[in-house]
């Protein structure tokens, strides 16, 4: 037996027990005729002390050649501590060591295996077996296997089978780029890693499975940022015979669950905003409702005045922050520096304060009136000390700018508390949206989302006015989860692919083998996707996905740990038919 106990786990009641215990030295104190020992598992960390009176000078001279690292086994007797440590649950007890071996030496770890760390990111990635080895990282992951355990649990109790899929597919379009497989038995094919498992799960639906979930890795070949990694995790889910408000029952039930079992939060009812409400009043279809300032258009207040910037604009809108007009120009300066910014795109900010007698105070006071500007006020139902913010320009410009210039007032102003969660739908999306570039439609979610029926009139004469059965889940901002109702009749789904521009052929060597099992008695069905590491680093107050996944990969898709992606020899690509002597790095 290694050890009697782990390391988080002696209390008083264990006081006078002969225990042993294994772990990591975390430090050493040595204090000349006293020495102290931290040993930490991954349950936490218990203090082990030896002292010149009572410790043999061998053992004395073995625990000080100690290193951080090392892997020990300690054997002894369980004492109260004199100096208690409140911040540990073991804090009131250490142990006296009567014999000590060593499982492992180490060498000097490259940065502090501590809370908080020396350690950059890159340092750290590099060497991420040893920071999985930190109490914040451990407790990520911890976090990760709680919602795990309790997706299962909500699912399972609902009558959900869990039913794996492939990863090696056959390469559809999906909205992003595939990570191709190449075929050593059939050369010169490739399969491809799925982007989510779509078309497997309806085709669950057909098979008359009709509540199906999958905890799934997905793969999609695109930039990166904070919240992206090439390899994913979702929560995939399909149900057959239901409808749109049946799926957004049961996972409005789901994301109660989670917030109930894993933050002990209570959410009362997840509100439902349109899209075009959404697009509306906050310029996104993912909108942060945790604090208000919500847009206001100023169009019929402020053309016509001689302001060529408004009266040019197709759009002119706004946001109040409240109490915000104590604002200095140096404040307000840099709010217009962040607007100019090449990925917001705004041309520059009017602003106006509402100053403590009532009378408004703007930056194009020469234009307006003070009748004109309290009109301003009115609109926004801007209160004495708030400050108005406006913007003006090309209408999806302008909101997307607008947009994100509310984020940063949110964030200013102390309103985006990650501890504060606001979550809710969003319904009635576009099917289509219009590619300029390519002078054409895209689906918007995916080519098998169903139309609402009472637009289907709208597809050979408006098809861009035609709303989706689909729905989104956003939480303080963050897109969580995404399905839609789906198509299931095989006449349907041929005038959607024609609409995406697929020709007959191309449609059928893409989704053949789904249009033919649409033949075969499809149910009405409907599902949604959970983006699972979103999930965990919201729960667990991160920006960054990363934090919640064991070994992630870097903002170049690179593992830097095992180096990869990395060459392969040439005898592998000569099995695999390929051929790479004419390939260009640069």
């Amino acid at each position: 037996m290694f050890r009697t106990h782990t390391c988080g786990e002696l209390r008083q009641a264990n006081v006078g027990e002969e225990v042993i215990l294994t772990g990591w030295v975390q430090r050493l104190r040595d204090k000349g005729g006293m020495l102290w020992i931290d040993l930490r598992d991954r349950y936490g960390i218990t203090q082990l002390s030896l002292d010149e009176g009572i410790t043999s000078a061998e053992l004395m001279e073995q625990a000080r050649s100690l290193g951080r690292e090392y892997v020990i086994q300690a054997a002894g007797k369980v004492i109260e501590r004199y100096s208690k440590n409140e911040n540990i649950p073991t804090g009131d007890v250490e142990l006296q060591v009567t014999k000590i071996e060593i499982l492992n030496p180490a060498k000097l770890p490259p940065f502090l295996i501590e809370d908080e760390t020396d350690g950059g990111d890159d340092l750290r990635m590099r060497y991420r077996y040893l920071d999985l080895r930190r109490t914040p990282v451990r407790r990520n992951l911890e976090l990760r296997h709680r919602m795990m355990r309790e997706t299962r649990n909500y699912l399972d109790g609902l009558n959900f089978i869990e039913v794996e899929t492939p990863y090696l597919i056959k390469s559809t379009p999906e909205g992003a780029r595939d990570f191709v497989v190449p075929s050593r038995m059939n050369a010169g094919e490739f399969y491809a890693l799925p982007q989510s498992p779509q078309t497997f799960k309806q085709l669950l639906m057909v098979s008359g499975f009709d509540k199906y979930f999958q905890i799934v890795k997905c793969f999609r070949d695109e930039d990166l940022r904070a919240d992206r990694q090439p390899e994913f995790t979702q929560i995939d889910c399909e149900m057959s015979f239901v409808t749109q408000e049946d799926i957004l029952n049961t996972f409005e039930g789901f994301i109660k669950h989670l917030f109930d079992k894993v933050k002990g939060v209570n959410i009362e009812k997840l509100p439902r905003m349109t899209y075009a409400d959404a697009m509306r009043l906050y310029g996104s279809d993912k909108p942060d409702t945790r604090f208000g300032m919500q847009f206001v258009e100023l169009n019929p207040l402020v053309k016509d005045k001689g302001f060529k910037v408004f009266d040019d604009a197709e759009l002119v809108v706004g946001i109040c922050a409240e109490g915000a007009a104590s604002f200095t120009r140096k404040q307000l300066d840099e709010l217009t520096d962040y607007v100019k910014r090449p990925q917001i795109g705004a041309t520059g900010l009017v602003y106006a304060r509402v100053n403590e007698d009532g009378s408004v105070k703007s930056s194009v006071d020469k234009f307006y009136t003070p009748e004109d500007l309290q009109e301003w006020a009115n609109a926004f139902d801007a209160k004495p000390g708030d400050l108005i913010l406006v913007l003006a320009g090309g209408a999806d410009k302008t909101r997307k700018a607008l947009n994100e210039l509310r984020l940063e007032m949110g964030t200013r102003l102390g309103l985006r508390d990650k501890n504060v969660f606001s979550p809710l739908w969003v319904v009635d999306f576009p099917l289509l949206e219009w590619d300029e570039e390519a002078q054409r439609y895209h689906a918007m979610h995916h080519p098998f989302t169903s139309p609402k029926l009472e637009d289907l009139h709208l597809i050979e004469s408006n098809p861009g006015a035609i709303r989706a059965n689909a729905y989104d889940m956003v939480i303080n901002g963050v897109e969580v989860g995404g399905g839609s109702i789906r198509i299931y009749d095989r006449t349907l789904q041929s005038q959607m692919f024609s609409l995406l521009g697929f020709t007959k052929e191309e449609a059928e060597a893409q989704f053949g083998f789904l249009m033919n099992a649409f033949e075969y008695g499809a149910p009405p069905h409907g599902g949604i996707a959970f983006g699972f590491d979103r999930l965990c680093s919201l729960f667990g107050g991160s920006d960054s996905i990363r934090d919640y996944i064991a070994f992630p990969k870097n903002n170049s898709g690179r593992d830097v740990m095992i180096d990869a992606p990395a060459p392969i020899a040439e005898a592998q690509l000569d099995e695999l038919h390929i051929n790479l002597k004419n390939l260009s790095k640069g």
